[in-house]
């Protein structure tokens, strides 16, 4: 499965109708109107499982509010079918599981189930999104500055994606990102720009250009 990554943090670069979703599907969220913010997914009124509130600060998803308030199973199966992401972490680190945990939600904590990450594994999460960080500055140097949150590379491995895309505003483009042979791949282009593509390997140790030229 495919999926994008909601990383912009500034609503003032995002379309109107978008940030104006985002506080209705948060607000139906924190009020545990299951129904509504069920409807607003699946009628595409809210395009993303895992947004948070534009201009919010805790980061706080559907699926972090079903585990915080104790949801129903079925609410937090539909949540998941529909995208979201067991992986993701609010703005304190805490994943849906460990906010069902702490709140005492135990009906929820199968389905919320993510796996552990190893010491190792933590430590090559935490290089490859520095390295991604890095890349993305360094790829959009030209444009204007955009507040946006770091991708977590961890949600690719730990929900199974395909890939992750990053549209990244004022680029025309952004940056996909897959994991290949235990390696981080990213293909990132301007469709406005020839000849802009540029393909990333990425490791623990370091970032390296691999391809040029296309798109």
């Amino acid at each position: 499965m495919s999926a994008e990554w909601p990383g912009i943090l500034d609503p003032e670069v995002m379309n109107e109708s978008i940030v104006e979703a985002s506080h209705r599907l948060a607000d139906a969220a924190k009020a545990g109107r299951w129904e509504v913010v069920l409807d607003l997914l699946e009628s595409g009124q809210a395009q993303d499982a895992n947004q948070w509130r534009f201009g919010g600060t805790t980061w706080f998803t559907p699926l972090h509010q079903a585990a915080w308030l104790g949801a129903p199973v079925e609410v937090a199966e539909h949540l998941i079918r529909l995208g979201a992401w067991r992986s993701l972490r609010t703005a304190d680190g805490a994943r849906a599981v460990d906010l069902a945990r702490t709140r005492g939600h135990r009906h929820l904590l199968e389905i919320l189930a993510i796996p552990e990450l190893t010491e190792r594994e933590q430590q090559t999460f935490a290089a490859w999104d520095q390295h991604v960080a890095d890349l993305i500055a360094e790829r959009t140097r030209s444009l204007d500055p955009v507040r946006s949150r770091p991708v977590p590379t961890e949600v690719i491995a730990l929900d199974r994606l395909e890939s992750l895309w990053f549209p990244y505003p004022g680029m025309y483009g952004g940056f996909r990102m897959s994991i290949e042979e235990d390696r981080l791949v990213v293909a990132s282009w301007s469709r406005v720009v020839d000849g802009s593509g540029q393909r990333h390997v990425i490791t623990e140790s370091g970032c390296e250009l691999v391809e040029e030229g296309f798109v």
